[in-house]
């Protein structure tokens, strides 16, 4: 959980009140010249698409630091990319791009364990595949969309994760979305984690199902929760509920936080409820053989009812799968929207997956696997404790390839995207509606492709900025610090 320093959450609040208070003035003079402006012919007989406050977050306040967020990249995105530059006009209202680009260590994205860039054994065969097949199958699964790449990817999944049987489909997010209605409706009732992904909140809306939230990461007020919900039963008639299933997630991706699974699948069968574990950022990137939390936290796969995975961060492709009983995937294939209407995973992203797994597994005849998750666990453990000794304040666990950097204040997130970039350092900042207003971070994800010396450069420019910025808000370890020659760490 976040430790909110009083002094820093109240001016962190004094400054959205400021933004706030400037902002509406802007506005109630802006409404002033607009009555006196002659109005156009276009314009009459249309109501405005947005009204009110509608988007005055988004006018005041992110248009005015938009180039912070969304930068397009000119290549793979590796150790290092080429961020592509950018001008603002307009009073910084609208970005342009040009044509240069700035060679940047890559500090923002999910490729935990570098299969998104060229891969010695992946891309030789991916492009085969491309010629054999085609970029795209043009068809969903049910309909000529499924060739013999699908079906092994399938059985693939469910060996490598340990369950029974897997199916997958193009999209992560719509992994999510899409069938967590389908395995539960009216009469159903969902417990989620309050800091679920945007994709689970969607989907249990989507269900018709009653919705339930407990504490983050919190299996004692699950329990409480469940408690309450079984005696309590339906609203209105008190009947039992139809299905109770658990949502949670294996690392939360805006928090880097590993989840408490064994508590929780304790607590569930304790009251006869059903697991749903989402392990978007877990899977590949965490455990001895990158089996993902469960692996790591000593759980049995059977445990866990559904397992769902995304293959857009470890793997470096696209889609998502889920994996449960034979039963369930036989159902989910017969009733799925993202089965039965989209299409199909493309076959070269679906053979970057099979032929990534086999390098994670050892299949490829190498030790390459087994390097990479040896090196994605010391590296990450490695910059997370360098960012907290120097007196940063970084969310999450250990093993997490996600460290979020605190810096709440709003005026400290451009300061702090753009210095970096200055450096050529490119960092993800996260804000309202992401985060919790008062919440802004820096999301820092770490890759086993990353070497010491790209993680020492990087500290080095983190440290310098946090102190240009303010954003360390804890007291430095003296005797430890960065050595200026070499940058190695010394006592």
């Amino acid at each position: 959980m976040v430790r909110l320093p009083y002094f820093i959450a109240l001016t962190t609040l004094f400054s959205y009140v400021l933004i706030f208070t400037i902002g509406r003035l802007r506005d109630l003079f802006r409404t002033l010249v607009d009555f006196y402006r002659p109005k156009s012919e276009g314009d009459q007989g249309y109501a405005p698409i947005c009204l009110g406050l509608e988007d005055f977050y988004s006018r005041r306040l992110y248009r005015r630091i938009q180039d912070c967020f969304g930068r397009p990249l000119a290549g793979a995105p590796d150790t290092w990319i080429d961020v592509v530059d950018r001008h603002s006009n307009d009073s910084n209202k609208t970005i342009q791009r040009t044509a240069d680009t700035r060679r940047c260590l890559n500090l923002g994205s999910y490729n935990y364990l570098g299969f998104a860039a060229s891969d010695e054994y992946c891309t030789p065969r991916v492009v085969d595949c491309l010629k054999k097949y085609s970029p795209s199958t043009c068809s969903v699964r049910v309909d000529g969309g499924t060739t013999k790449l699908h079906a092994e990817l399938e059985d693939l999944v469910a060996r490598f994760v340990g369950k029974p049987a897997a199916v997958i489909f193009g999209m992560g997010y719509a992994t999510n979305s899409s069938i967590i209605p389908v395995l539960t409706g009216k009469g159903g009732l969902i417990i989620s984690d309050s800091l679920n992904h945007n994709s689970i909140v969607n989907g249990a809306r989507g269900s018709g199902a009653v919705v339930r939230v407990f504490q983050h990461n919190t299996p004692l007020h699950l329990e409480e929760v469940l408690r309450e919900q079984v005696a309590a039963g339906q609203p209105r008639t008190h009947r039992p509920w139809k299905k109770i299933i658990v949502i949670v997630e294996g690392i939360y991706s805006m928090e880097g936080e590993i989840c408490k699974l064994p508590e929780i699948v304790a607590v569930c069968k304790k009251y006869k409820a059903y697991t749903y574990l989402d392990e978007a950022h877990s899977i590949g990137a965490v455990g001895k053989s990158g089996r993902g939390v469960c692996e790591l936290l000593g759980v049995d796969p059977a445990d866990v009812d559904v397992m769902m995975g995304t293959f857009t961060k470890s793997f470096g492709s696209c889609g998502g799968y889920i994996a449960a009983s034979k039963e369930i995937i036989q159902y989910l294939k017969y009733a799925c929207p993202a089965h039965l209407y989209a299409t199909s995973m493309s076959p070269p992203a679906v053979e970057q997956v099979i032929c990534a797994m086999k390098v994670i597994s050892g299949e490829d005849g190498s030790n390459r696997g087994a390097v990479k998750l040896a090196r994605i666990r010391e590296n990450s453990n490695f910059f997370r404790s360098q960012l907290q000794k120097m007196g940063l304040q970084v969310l999450g666990d250990n093993d997490s390839p996600i460290m979020p950097i605190m810096l709440y204040n709003p005026s400290k997130i451009p300061a702090f995207s753009r210095e970096c970039l200055k450096q050529n350092v490119a960092v993800v900042t996260v804000a309202f509606p992401a985060t919790p207003l008062l919440l802004a971070r820096a999301r820092i994800c770490i890759s086993a492709s990353h070497t010491r010396e790209d993680l020492i450069r990087g500290l080095k420019v983190i440290s310098e900025v946090g102190d240009l910025v303010g954003i360390k808000y804890f007291p430095v370890e003296p005797e430890k610090h960065l050595a200026e020659s070499g940058g190695a760490m010394v006592d």
